[in-house]
């Protein structure tokens, strides 16, 4: 399966915030978002870093209260994991593993067209998972054969 696919089952919608919006603005889109990540960005489809529920985390340990009115620029991951539209599951995984990150952002020429999380990456992997059970499953009791 091709990440392209993914963003289009799930949407392209991803959610930025302002370089200067503080820490404890982005903390309450969390909440009321139920997600735990953002781009940072400048410009509608570009970035210059995100903000995960972990920066913000790291941030309390290292700056304490005071990092809640941090603007998130001074927090924010610069070192984006990315992929494209047309790269494989296996080597999503592989970025995600190998830079001990939950999202990636898709990028297609140098804009952000989505984000892949590893909850989709898992929902994805075990929808195939299904398909090939319900396949072999049919191919073995001849089901469908005339």
């Amino acid at each position: 399966m091709l990440v392209g696919e993914i963003v289009k089952d799930k949407g392209a919608g991803v959610i930025a915030v302002a370089p200067d919006q503080a820490m404890v603005e982005i903390l309450r889109l969390f909440r009321d978002n139920n997600i735990g990540f953002v781009v940072v960005s400048h410009a509608p489809g570009r970035y210059m870093g995100t903000v995960s529920e972990r920066d913000c985390c790291n941030a309390l340990a290292e700056y304490g209260p005071e990092a809640a009115l941090m603007p998130v620029a001074e927090i924010m991951n610069r070192n984006v994991a990315i992929c494209s539209a047309v790269d494989g599951l296996p080597l999503v995984m592989s970025i995600m593993t190998q830079r001990r990150t939950r999202h990636v952002l898709v990028i297609e020429e140098e804009a952000i067209v989505g984000v892949v999380s590893i909850g989709d990456v898992v929902k994805h992997r075990l929808d195939e998972a299904q398909r090939t059970e319900r396949h072999l499953y049919e191919y073995i009791a001849g089901a469908g054969y005339h």
